[in-house]
């Protein structure tokens, strides 16, 4: 089974993520400290990370930098998630290690897709 780590600060972002990634049958991991996710992704490498770009107190970017380093077993696939379709942050994503972006709101279909996508891609 595959398994999918969701890392954002709104709760509502989380569930609904998770009811469509369980409707995948994924197995979900999620939270909304970047800590909390380092820790995770060290301890329970997943398939795929799904992080939004703007967490308080936090920095996603440096988030994705350090999973990159972390030396892990094997390399996740890693989604980030934007509310605007802003280039410039979207290319920072790209630099720092992410495989691919969304653009929320997002649906089932589209992470689907995103899904296949980066799979055919890695």
């Amino acid at each position: 089974m595959k398994h999918v780590l969701i890392v954002d600060d709104s709760n509502i972002i989380r569930k609904y993520s998770r009811l469509i990634f369980e409707s995948l049958n994924f197995r979900v991991s999620d939270t909304d400290s970047l800590t909390d996710a380092l820790d995770r992704v060290q301890a329970d490498t997943p398939d795929f990370i799904l992080i939004d770009w703007i967490i308080p107190n936090a920095n996603s970017l440096e988030f994705i930098t350090a999973v990159r380093r972390a030396g892990l077993e094997r390399r996740c696939l890693i989604i980030y998630m934007v509310s605007e379709n802003d280039a410039g942050e979207i290319m920072k994503a790209f630099k720092a290690g992410a495989d691919d972006y969304i653009l929320k709101p997002f649906n089932r279909e589209i992470i689907e897709m995103k899904l296949h996508e980066i799979k055919v891609a890695a």
